[in-house]
């Protein structure tokens, strides 16, 4: 019965069907041998390392593109110009665009670009000049703290009746 069960699945089991008669709807039994081995195993922690095959962009160089360039200009016959894009895995819109750069006398284009945001470019005189900026407010805060310091003191000295000298030339001031 079993065979004949796998083999056709419409055949039902009549130990089975008898067991679940009755509105009863649970499922049957199984063995906890399977269960317990894998309660007992712990379970393995992912693989943190990060997979590096990941693929790169391409980089060509200047004279790589010159050579390709003069290579595509000497193909005359029909199907080398594709023969030539299969071989080095290009598209014809990148060799339009070389050309274009090329016409246009951009030799500097032609060179290998880095990406990214571009570095700013610091002037040495004007960080010198900022720093400089920054003492003077940062002096003339100081000075402007000493004065408000020196001039409650003579208001002190003046409703104290205690006269300010001062003590390099004894006089006051």
């Amino acid at each position: 019965m079993q065979k004949l069960k796998r083999l056709n699945p419409a055949v039902k089991d009549s130990a089975v069907d008898d067991e679940r008669s009755g509105g009863d709807r649970r499922e049957p039994e199984r063995s906890s041998a399977s269960t317990a081995a894998a309660l007992d195993s712990p379970p393995s922690p992912p693989d943190p390392e990060v997979p590096s095959d990941r693929p790169k962009r391409r980089t060509f160089t200047a004279e790589y593109k010159k050579r390709i360039l003069a290579e595509h200009d000497a193909c005359s016959q029909a199907g080398e110009i594709g023969a030539l894009l299969r071989r080095e895995g290009m598209y014809s819109s990148l060799i339009s665009e070389w050309k274009r750069q090329r016409d246009e006398g951009m030799d500097a284009a032609l060179a290998p670009h880095k990406r990214g945001r571009k570095a700013k470019v610091v002037d040495a005189l004007a960080a010198k000049v900022a720093e400089l900026e920054h003492d003077k407010r940062r002096l003339e805060d100081r000075l402007r703290k000493a004065e408000t310091i020196i001039d409650v003191q003579k208001k002190v000295s003046q409703l104290l009746g205690v006269p300010l000298t001062d003590p390099e030339n004894g006089s006051d001031s």
